[in-house]
């Protein structure tokens, strides 16, 4: 069985993966980000996760910073900070990727602008000169720690 955390791991993916890599956590945001869900029983309703479960994804939000709870218990809403609307590139992507090979009969949902009602999709492009890219490659960060610089 697989730990629950990546403390080996010197890679962002790896640390975004301990805040939003469990069962149910990014549709949780997705439905937070585009779909206006604000209450528990919003959650529970669309998504028809069990309510210990979702109740313990949305205090992993709150305690990681993604969400955070307003403090009336009766009708407590789970807003999305400025962390978790910053997931909103990373769900498109990742839907993007999902339309594309794990979507038979096409895309069941499109993201749209809401200025111009335009498709949205995610993009990888060079911040140096604009370019979408075909392939990249990862090179050491002012944030890797010198005993992972060789890569061990």
């Amino acid at each position: 069985m697989l730990g629950r955390t990546y403390d080996g791991e010197v890679c962002s993916i790896a640390r975004s993966l301990e805040i939003v890599g469990e069962r149910w956590t990014l549709l949780i945001i997705r439905n937070a980000l585009f779909a206006g869900a604000t209450r528990f029983g919003d959650f529970q309703r669309r998504l028809g996760i069990a309510t210990n479960v979702l109740a313990a994804r949305l205090d992993g939000l709150v305690t990681a910073g993604v969400m955070e709870r307003s403090s009336s218990a009766a009708t407590a809403e789970y807003l999305l900070t400025e962390k978790g609307r910053d997931l909103r590139g990373a769900l498109v992507a990742l839907t993007d990727w999902g339309d594309r090979w794990a979507a038979p009969d096409g895309p069941p949902i499109i993201y749209r602008h809401d200025g111009c009602t335009g498709e949205v999709h995610g993009r990888i492009v060079c911040d140096a000169c604009g370019a979408e890219p075909d392939a990249a490659t990862a090179s050491r960060g002012p944030g890797m720690p010198e005993e992972h610089a060789d890569g061990g």
